[in-house]
């Protein structure tokens, strides 16, 4: 925007003319904010003050104010200083921008009016307000006038009425001796009326106990009304009913009345006593005589009405407020319910508790339930009939049956108890209480869901005595899956061959024991629920972990003791009883899985973070059980293994049948056992007499000297491998996966040692080490020494082809001359008893 100085080469805007649009366009001080012709409020902003040269409020030039004026006003209002500050630079700074050129003065004229005439609107309407505010201010001055006349005339009355009371003092003084004539007189003139009935108190409390103690409640109670209404009567005389003013009873009269009175309060009690008995034994009454039931539900009636109509007849009529009988409101019917609930406590307390605990818990339970029910219905049959319907009786008795029963079940539930017990409380809860032989009776199930009593016994409670059930049944299958062991062992010592199966099996009585234990134990609980099923099969699967742990520590123990001396007549059927603990161990599994698929999928892990794992110990079990067989069956074997790969056995053949003898023997044996460890057992026969086979010929007892010895050693590898097939036969398996049939070994064993071109060997080889990657120098070795015509390039070439090709072994491939150790070679130019130069 360009600036006041860009006008001062004109010569028609002069520096008095810039002073005179200055002054014209000044704001008025009540408006200092007014937006410009544009509304622009940005434009009247601080900056622009700042920037403008502000006008003297005391300029002569405006010929508005005094320099005096101006000077007081901005004292007491300061604000008032800087606002004009800020409106005569606002004004500059709007005049600047308007008056820009001099043919922009031509519309001066037009600003001056319409800025005369806003100011004169906003004059005119600052007179309106002022005005109207004056006249509210005469008004309000008006009002406190009036006001202040009337309190001096109110003062004034309040003077003249004190000074009239000090007055009448003395005469007020001069009546309460007559005040008390007339209350005496009162009194007296109550007392002379009521002699009568005074003199008849005490004959009809005798009368009134006499009826109580004959049980006719009805007439002793009408009697015991009377006497109550004459007592509260007199009372009433002598407090003085004639208005607020009658003064209260002395404590000297009120204990007179009290003398002549005093029977009636016991009388409420015996009447009560008598009352509350019978309402006791009303289950006994019902059937015999309920008239005494019914005599007393009529007095609780009356007195309940009593005890509301009281308070309403006394509340207050014409403002006197007559005080309530001693003793009321008796509030009878509350302590109706109240003794019947004791009543149904004392029914329960007399149930006999002598034979509560162990094999009794089951009939106190069912006494109780037949106790509940033959109680329940003499009260809907016949004390319903006896009460008004509100009373609803069997609703009432329902409720206080079953907080006896919350209670007294809890209190079972805190003792010591064994499974039986447990299982007995378990049952009767959940299952009998809510059948239709105790309250799921159509007749009582809608009232029950009613009532919302909630159960017997608290969830918290059910899961506290369903975990001490399933510690109960855990330490008793302990204690037999303990014992059954040890028969177990018993069994392993007979000196008589296991039983077997209708499949020709052998087994012992072990598997049975458990199973039947385990499958009984999750039955019963099933009965309770799926959840305490589920908690008693994962205990048992625990348990069974346990055992079978156990089993293996004995089968170790068993196998030491044998080796310590194999030829015991008592260990004369050790491997009968391997082979039996391997079927046992079968038949575990199978009960495992049958157990583990009854558990329901949510329940599954929220018992404990480390779930039972019997699957994986029995299979840890199975294999040592093998690995023992193994290791016997390498006992019978061994006496004949030293005769293999020797002259003898070149020439004779021995002892090759006996070695097939003994496999049969032991094959025969096997087939005892269970599939798949009947397989498995063949399988590991098979494996061990290869390898020892095999590691018979690396012991080099025999070294061919020439190509007539190595047809022969190869022909009769080739027929103890014929031999030993016809035994294993079946086993074989033709190359069904990665895994090595060791019985091929052989053939390719003599195909090496067969061979006539020694330079040849390198291809046969490498042919073994692609089909055996588990060859090792040392092998191969031995075997060019058996050839006994390798010359040392051959040998050399041979080797370096071995560690050139080295395969990586094959998934799934189970190494062979791994188990098969060489034996370490001697230097042949060294004796024994001398050092190597």
């Amino acid at each position: 925007m360009p600036s006041l100085h860009a006008f001062s080469s004109s010569s028609l805007f002069s520096v008095s003319s810039l002073s005179f649009f200055t002054l014209l366009c000044q704001p008025c001080p009540l408006d200092p904010f007014r937006a410009g012709p544009r509304g622009n409020r940005d434009s009247w902003g601080g900056r622009a003050a700042e920037n403008s040269t502000p006008m003297s409020a005391g300029d002569p030039k405006n010929g508005r104010d005094k320099p005096e004026d101006s000077l007081q006003v901005a004292q007491i209002w300061p604000e008032v200083e800087r606002a004009e500050c800020l409106a005569r630079g606002a004004a500059l700074k709007w005049a600047s921008g308007v008056f820009c050129r001099p043919e922009h003065l031509e519309r001066l004229s037009q600003y001056r009016k319409r800025e005369s005439q806003r100011t004169a609107s906003i004059h005119t309407r600052l007179k309106s307000i002022v005005q109207s505010y004056l006249e509210g201010v005469g008004w309000g001055l008006e009002q406190l006038r009036g006001a202040r006349g009337e309190l001096k005339e109110v003062s004034q009355a309040l003077k003249r009425a004190g000074l009239e009371s000090d007055g009448n003092t003395a005469g007020v003084k001069s009546l309460e001796r007559m005040r008390e004539v007339s209350v005496s007189h009162r009194q007296l003139l109550a007392a002379v009326s009521n002699l009568p009935r005074l003199y008849s108190v005490r004959s009809m409390v005798m009368e009134t106990e006499r009826l109580v103690e004959s049980r006719r409640l009805l007439e002793a109670h009408a009697r015991l009304m009377d006497l109550e209404r004459w007592q509260d009567d007199i009372l009433w005389q002598l407090y003085g009913a004639a208005g607020p003013a009658g003064s209260a009873l002395s404590p000297e009269e009120q204990e007179l009345v009290g003398r002549y009175f005093s029977g009636v309060g016991q009388l409420v009690d015996a009447l009560g006593k008598e009352l509350w008995a019978v309402v006791s034994s009303a289950l006994a009454l019902a059937r015999q005589n309920p008239t005494p039931f019914v005599s007393a539900v009529r007095i609780v009636e009356r007195e309940e009405a009593l005890d509301r109509a009281l308070p309403e007849e006394r509340g207050g009529a014409k403002g006197h407020s007559r005080p309530l009988p001693s003793g009321r409101p008796r509030c009878w019917r509350a302590s109706f319910f109240q003794v019947l609930e004791e009543a149904v406590q004392a029914r329960f307390r007399s149930v006999s508790y002598l034979h509560t605990r162990g094999p009794g818990l089951a009939g106190h339970l069912s006494a109780l339930q037949h106790g509940i029910m033959a109680d329940l219905a003499t009260v809907r049959h016949l004390l319903e009939h006896c009460v008004p319907p509100h009373y609803q009786l069997t609703a009432a008795y329902l409720r206080a049956s079953h907080h006896c029963l919350h209670a007294h079940l809890a209190q079972v539930s805190s003792w010591d108890l064994e499974s039986g017990e447990i299982f007995a409380v378990l049952n009767w809860v959940l299952h009998t209480y809510n059948s239709p032989d105790m309250m799921g009776q159509p007749e009582l199930e809608a009232e029950m869901e009613k009532l919302e009593l909630g159960p017997l016994i608290s969830t918290e409670g059910l899961e506290h005595l369903q975990n001490k059930y399933v510690q109960s049944v855990r330490k008793s299958v302990s204690e037999w899956m303990h014992k059954a062991l040890q028969v177990e062992l018993q069994d392993w010592q007979r000196d008589q061959e296991p039983d077997t199966d209708h499949e020709g099996f052998y087994l012992t009585s072990l598997p049975t024991i458990i199973t039947q234990m385990l499958e009984d134990n999750a039955r019963v609980a099933l009965m309770i629920g799926t959840s305490l099923r589920d908690q008693m099969i994962q205990m048992g699967l625990y348990e069974m972990e346990n055992l079978i742990n156990r089993f293996r520590e004995a089968l170790v123990e068993f196998g030491k003791e044998h080796r310590r001396d194999p030829s015991k007549d008592k260990n004369k059927f050790y491997l009968h009883y391997l082979l039996a603990s391997i079927s046992n161990c079968i038949i575990l599994k199978k009960s495992t899985v049958s157990l583990q698929q009854q558990q329901s999928s949510r329940s599954a892990g929220q018992f404990s973070r480390t779930p039972p794992n019997p699957l994986a110990a029995l299979d840890r079990a199975v294999r040592r059980a093998c690995r023992l067989v193994m290791d016997q069956l390498l006992l019978a074997l061994l006496p004949l293994l030293p005769g293999l790969m020797t002259r003898h056995w070149l020439v004779q053949g021995d002892p090759t049948p006996k070695l097939c003898s003994v496999l049969e023997l032991h094959l025969e044996l096997y087939g005892h056992v269970r599939p798949p460890c009947r397989e498995r057992l063949q399988e590991e026969a098979q494996w061990l007499l290869v390898v020892e086979y095999v590691r018979a010929l690396m012991q080099k007892k025999l070294v061919c000297r020439g190509a007539e010895e190595r047809r022969q050693l190869a022909q009769q590898v080739v027929q103890d491998n014929q031999q030993f097939r016809e035994i294993l036969h079946g086993l074989e398996g033709e190359g069904s996966g990665p895994e090595v049939n060791p019985l091929a070994l052989l053939p390719v064993l003599a195909d090496f040692i067969r061979l006539k071109d020694p330079n040849m060997l390198t291809l046969e080889v490498s042919g073994l080490a692609a089909k055996y990657p588990d060859i090792s120098e040392e092998h191969v070795c031995v075997l060019l020494d058996i050839r006994g015509d390798v010359s040392r390039d051959v040998r050399g070439a041979v080797l370096d082809l071995l560690e050139q090709s080295a395969p990586p072994l094959p998934a799934g491939y189970r190494p062979i001359f791994t188990d098969i150790l060489v034996p370490p070679s001697i230097m042949a130019f060294c004796l024994t008893t001398a050092k190597c130069a």
